[in-house]
C-alpha cells in the first residue's frame, strides 16, 4: 500500500437527529468515490459524547496529490448529485485539521484494506483521539518527548496507538474546503476493545508512577489548554476499528 504523508481529522457539527442520515449517504456514495481518485477514507466515527457530531479522517499521498484529487471530487458528478443532501445533514464542516504523521508511527497500521471490508463480521471497537494545542514551534519536541517517554509508557500499559500527527504547516492548496490554519497541534489516537478495556488501560497508565509524576505532567505543562479527548465509536465502513 502506498505511503500517505497528509491527513485530514474532519469533525462534522450536524444538524440535530441527522447523523445516521449522513453516514448512510457517505457510505452509499462517497467511499468508493473518493478512494477512486487516490484518496483514503482511514475512518468514520461518531462521536459518543456529541449526538450530532460525525468524525471521519481521510489521507492523501502528499499535497499536490490532496489538491488534484479534492478537485476532482467536488467538481465531480458523484458530489454534483450528492453533495447538497450531504450538506443539508450539517451545521457546519470547517473544524478540520491538517496533519502529517509524528514520533515515528505509520499511521492506521492496523486498518483492514478495503477489500477485505465485506469479509468482515462488523466494524466493533473504542477509538480515543486524543488533541493537544500546542505553543507555535514546539511540535518537534513535543513529538520527541512522545515518542521516547510516553509512548513507550502507554505501549507497556497495553494501548494500541492507530496513529499519531502534528500539523501540517503547508497552505491549504484547495481553499474552497477550510482548515483551521494558524493552529498548532499534536493529536494521537489509541484503539481499545470497548470502554472497559479504556477504563482497565487507563488504570494500569496511572500506576505507572513516572507516568504521573513526570511523563503527564510534563505533557500537559506544554498544552494551551486542556488536553481534548474524543470518545469514538467506528461506523459499518470504518477500517479504523479495533
Amino acid at each position: 500500500m502506498d505511503p500517505h504523508i497528509v491527513f485530514e481529522l474532519r469533525r462534522y457539527r450536524l444538524l440535530p437527529g441527522r447523523r445516521e442520515t449522513l453516514i448512510r449517504l457517505f457510505d452509499r456514495a462517497f467511499v468508493e468515490p473518493q478512494e477512486a481518485l487516490g484518496m483514503r477514507v482511514e475512518g468514520e466515527f461518531r462521536d459518543l459524547d456529541d449526538p450530532d457530531c460525525f468524525v471521519w479522517i481521510r489521507s492523501f499521498k502528499n499535497m499536490d496529490a490532496r489538491t488534484d484529487a479534492l478537485a476532482s471530487f467536488y467538481s465531480g458528478p458523484v458530489w454534483k448529485e450528492h453533495g447538497p443532501a450531504a450538506n443539508a445533514t450539517m451545521l457546519n464542516s470547517d473544524n478540520v485539521l491538517l496533519l502529517k504523521p509524528a514520533a515515528g508511527v505509520i499511521p492506521f497500521a492496523h486498518n483492514l484494506p478495503r477489500d477485505k471490508e465485506a469479509s468482515r463480521r462488523r466494524a466493533q471497537g473504542l477509538i480515543i483521539a486524543n488533541i493537544c494545542s500546542l505553543a507555535p514551534g514546539t511540535e518537534e519536541d513535543f513529538s520527541e518527548f512522545f515518542r521516547d517517554s510516553a509512548m513507550p509508557a502507554m505501549l507497556a500499559a497495553g494501548a494500541r496507538i492507530e496513529a499519531v500527527f502534528m500539523t501540517e504547516r503547508s497552505s491549504n492548496g484547495f481553499p474552497r474546503l477550510p482548515v483551521r490554519e494558524g493552529e498548532t497541534v499534536f493529536v494521537w489516537l489509541e484503539a481499545h476493545e470497548d470502554q472497559n478495556g479504556a477504563v482497565a488501560y487507563r488504570h494500569r497508565l496511572q500506576q505507572n508512577p513516572i507516568w504521573t509524576a513526570e511523563i503527564y505532567p510534563w505533557i500537559d505543562s506544554r498544552c494551551w489548554r486542556r488536553i481534548e479527548v474524543v470518545r469514538l465509536t467506528p461506523t459499518a465502513r470504518s477500517l479504523c476499528a479495533w
